[in-house]
């Protein structure tokens, strides 16, 4: 029998991409003192698709292909979690402390599991249910002292709404989620910031500093940019509802970033947000989905890695490849039925 490894593909993915999120909110509502949301959110994603572009300028790679029909699916997310999100969740954080804004943020896990499981039919055992609710009831534990800000809920809801919008992001991402991942985000970034930067202009939006301007870019392309390709990479090998739970972390990566940098108290919710979210995380990680399952014929292009012995990417060339040897071309997968531990990854995406 294979066994799994305990650090599955993908997971360190998710977890970077939480890391680098989970600083956004506190850092974008420094520069809220300066600039207004939509602006802001403007620069935050031309800051993460400018960044990108000049990346893969700089290191130039196989021309990035959607695959047909992909387009609807990646024009929605980019509207979705490019454009409405960020700005919802700038006019909420506005109004709130960061660290009440950021705790708000595990509402996007919940809500990207919900709709992948009822909507998009993405398959969960009790387990990885388990897991989730540790890790979203760390979240609570964190936040539960705060209660509602002094603007009333009308931010808080913002910021859920903002939630809303990126879980349909997340889920509509998955399903184009094989093609090139600093291609999507470097899309997402040049279109929602080009979008949102056109509707703040009209707006009367008024440019402040070059220091704010180059701040939002670097934050920008860190922690939208380089977190959105992590979480692609995710996307691809742990499926949409796993990935948004390892996601969930991020506002406790932001709570040790805070005791770390800024010498702030260990207190009794965050030491019990650690447990439970630790719990959640362990419970995923030792998650092992096993069964017999049949793969109908497909044809798709990704990049793959010969050699792996996966059952999946195993067709000849001509010259042969040695093993190891990682590319992308159109392939064929031949029906097959067989059993090995797997996730709802790219070629999982089977019933049950």
């Amino acid at each position: 029998m294979t066994r799994q490894p305990l650090l599955a593909p993908g997971v360190a993915a998710a977890l970077g991409a939480a890391l680098l999120f989970g600083g956004a909110a506190p850092l974008a509502k420094l520069l809220l003192h300066e600039v207004g949301p939509w602006l802001l959110a403007a620069l935050l994603y031309l800051g993460s698709g400018l960044g990108l572009a000049l990346l893969r300028r700089l290191q130039p790679g196989p021309r990035a292909r959607l695959a047909p029909g992909g387009w609807p699916w990646l024009a929605g997310a980019i509207v979705a979690g490019g454009v409405i999100g960020p700005v919802l969740l700038l006019l909420g954080l506005s109004s709130l402390p960061a660290s009440q804004a950021s705790l708000l943020l595990n509402a996007e896990a919940v809500l990207t599991a919900l709709l992948a499981w009822f909507v998009f039919r993405e398959n969960v055992d009790r387990r990885v249910a388990a897991g989730m609710a540790c890790i979203v009831a760390g979240g609570l534990v964190l936040g539960a002292p705060q209660g509602p800000s002094a603007g009333g809920w009308l931010p808080m809801l913002l910021v859920v709404a903002a939630c809303l919008a990126w879980a349909v992001d997340n889920n509509l991402t998955r399903k184009v989620s094989l093609a090139d991942a600093s291609w999507l985000a470097m899309v997402k970034g040049l279109v929602a910031g080009t979008t949102n930067l056109a509707i703040a202009l009209l707006l009367g939006a008024h440019w402040p500093p070059l220091r704010v301007v180059l701040g939002a870019g670097v934050l920008g392309l860190v922690s939208y940019g380089v977190s959105l390709v992590l979480f692609v990479l995710a996307l691809r090998q742990l499926g949409t509802a796993r990935t948004g739970a390892y996601f969930s972390v991020a506002p406790f990566f932001g709570a040790l970033l805070a005791v770390a940098l800024l010498g702030e108290p260990v207190t009794w919710q965050l030491a019990a947000a650690a447990l439970l979210m630790a719990a959640g995380v362990w419970l995923h990680l030792t998650e092992r989905h096993e069964h017999a399952h049949a793969h109908e014929a497909m044809q798709h292009d990704h990049a793959h890695e010969h050699g792996t012995g996966d059952g999946h990417h195993d067709h000849a060339h001509v010259p042969p490849l040695p093993a190891g040897t990682r590319h992308s071309h159109p392939h064929v997968h031949e029906p097959v039925v067989h059993a090995h531990p797997h996730y709802p990854d790219a070629h999982h995406r089977h019933t049950h």
